[in-house]
């Protein structure tokens, strides 16, 4: 490959079953043979907390250069990755097919794996990522849970920062009694819709399920009014939160459970469709890439399609219904870095530009969040400043509406905001999913 060149970045199988992958001496020699590179180059300086914890550490030690920073030190650049794959996806000109074969993000989640593997991690955080145990205990007194992690909440959230490393004033998920799943309401289909004759089954997600439910009933009624039947599916979380953490036995789990769920719907002609674009990355990428030699697994990614991935494709193949109307005052449209990961292109900003009159306006910077991490007593300073440049174009853009298509990241973007505010600028009260504005213009929603 000449250097530059505009071939797509390719990714290799995570060989994570062999003992190699969690050798400590083989994993040390990588990093150094990777930092090095990254040394020499800096593109990706502003992208997240690791770079410049790097840098620094080459700069201030004795020789100014790789050799003398101690390897114990490494783990202080791995803290700072959140996985989001920007480096690899975006930035970095030696991924492959380049010979220097470069994948920061996945060597960070070997050396997370090999930690964990040697009886390290795990604890508070690992809790944290138990998305599917938590939301259905919180679903049962949502109330009383929602009560408990507001961040005006001055009784319980300093003991929450004490007890699990959550920042008192890092704003969590809200649940709901009733779970996506639960609702058994189905939208009436459209018959006369162009794409009438589509079914898709809607891969619920952990936070929707539990904690934004709005999203996938909207996402039915968008698909309904084009003529899509639709049905609900959740086995179980799609393993990020175990990704995050190291965890392949876990996501491996979940992967093969998901899919051998999913295969009688594929079976029947359906489209699966993820409905947070973190959880359409693992079911289309990540996945294939822990179980490479699974037929199940390589048939779901190839069926899988992100929400908005899906309503543009309605749009460019059949034509979508009738009914859209402007959104006055115009949008704010945060591209999350695991929708730009997927390699399909600006889908959420296609899609909200095909209401009339669409005044559209993009950011493509991190949010600074990264899932759990963001939330974090050690982290949460540090996410609000790598996030300070997408909230700072957001209250420059003054739209009316500020939408996001990681909930997790609209959020972390609007207490950013709320910090900038009193600098001049629209600030936003909420955030919103890009389909629940697309709802809204069809008359579907609030």
């Amino acid at each position: 490959m000449r250097e530059g060149g505009l071939d797509a970045p390719v990714r290799q199988p995570l060989d994570w079953r062999n003992p190699d992958f969690a050798d400590a001496q083989k994993i040390d020699a990588e990093m150094r043979r990777v930092f090095d590179i990254c040394h020499g180059c800096r593109r990706c300086f502003n992208l997240c907390d690791s770079f410049p914890t790097l840098f620094d550490l080459i700069d201030e030690s004795k020789s100014g250069e790789l050799d003398t920073v101690a390897s114990p030190d490494f783990a202080k650049v791995v803290d700072g990755c959140t996985l989001c794959d920007m480096c690899f996806m975006v930035k970095c000109p030696y991924v492959p097919p380049h010979e220097f074969n470069l994948d920061f993000p996945h060597l960070m989640l070997r050396y997370r794996a090999a930690e964990l593997n040697k009886g390290h991690g795990g604890g508070v955080a690992a809790e944290l990522s138990k998305t599917d145990r938590n939301g259905k205990l919180a679903s049962h007194i949502p109330g009383l849970a929602n009560w408990a992690s507001d961040t005006g909440n001055r009784l319980t959230r300093p003991l929450l920062e004490t007890v699990a490393d959550v920042h008192r004033e890092a704003a969590l998920p809200k649940y709901h009694g009733t779970t996506f799943v639960a609702d058994a309401s189905s939208p009436e289909v459209n018959v006369g819709a162009p794409a009438h004759g589509r079914k898709a089954v809607l891969y619920a997600t952990c936070f929707v399920n539990y904690n934004s439910p709005a999203i996938g009933a909207a996402a039915r009624r968008v698909l309904a009014h084009n003529g899509v039947d639709t049905e609900v599916v959740y086995p179980r979380c799609c393993g990020m939160p175990q990704l995050e953490q190291g965890d392949l036995a876990a996501v491996a789990a979940a992967a093969g459970a998901v899919a051998e769920a999913m295969t009688p719907w594929l079976d029947k002609g359906y489209d699966v469709i993820a409905l947070t674009p973190s959880c359409a990355l693992m079911l289309k990428f990540e996945w294939p890439l822990i179980l490479p030699d699974d037929a199940r697994i390589k048939r779901l990614a190839e069926a899988t399609y992100d929400i908005s991935e899906y309503v543009v494709d309605i749009a460019k193949t059949e034509g979508l219904a009738a009914g859209l109307r402007p959104l006055p005052g115009g949008v704010t449209l945060h591209l999350a870095c695991h929708a730009r990961a997927q390699n399909m292109g600006p889908k959420a900003a296609e899609m909200l530009r095909l209401v009339p009159e669409a005044d559209v306006s993009v950011i493509e910077r991190c949010s600074g969040h990264g899932g759990s991490w963001g939330v974090m007593k050690a982290h949460f300073e540090t996410a609000l400043k790598v996030g300070r440049p997408a909230a700072r174009q957001a209250v420059d853009a003054g739209k009316k509406y500020l939408a996001s298509e990681c909930p997790l990241a609209g959020t972390h973007l609007l207490q950013g905001i709320e910090r900038q505010a009193e600098d001049g600028g629209l600030a936003p009260e909420t955030t919103h999913h890009p389909i629940e504005l697309f709802a809204r213009a069809y008359g579907l929603g609030d």
